[in-house]
């Protein structure tokens, strides 16, 4: 019975020590399964206003997005996609097509005088969020 209680006390132990201290790789893939704003690479296609941009605009605007701040996440409930697609209020969108994980992704750039709205199509639904980021409201 002792033996029993002492494996089982060492095995908890372990279990313990194992989940508290993972490395970070292991970390970084576990918090990324669950990112609203993930990192996109700079091997993405980008198109302003239906025309495709290249080089050093689109590496400093891929910077730009990924250095930008997480604001506030919108739950797109059925029936109000439109609103989100369609912004009531003119201007260039940036469509940015890329693959995060094994899907490809369309993510739906607009930029607001104090914000920019993100819409992600995504899996065959819709993830928007909001960002703040100064460098990217000169860039478009």
């Amino acid at each position: 019975m002792t033996l029993v209680v002492i494996l089982s006390i060492v095995v908890v132990s372990a279990l313990k020590i194992l989940i508290t201290c993972l490395p970070t790789p292991v970390v970084n893939w576990i918090v990324s399964k669950f990112e609203t704003h993930s990192k996109i690479d700079l091997d993405a296609k980008v198109t302003i206003g239906g025309t495709e941009i290249k080089g050093e605009t689109k590496k400093e605007l891929i910077n730009n997005f990924n250095k930008a701040t997480f604001l506030k996440k919108y739950y797109v409930h059925p029936g109000n996609e439109h609103y989100f697609l369609h912004p009531q209020k003119g201007g260039k969108i940036v469509v940015i097509n890329t693959k995060i994980g094994k899907s490809d992704v369309d993510v739906l750039v607009y930029k607001y005088e104090d914000h920019i709205l993100v819409v992600k199509d995504y899996k065959k639904k819709l993830i928007a969020y909001s960002l703040l980021s100064e460098e990217l409201l000169i860039v478009f």
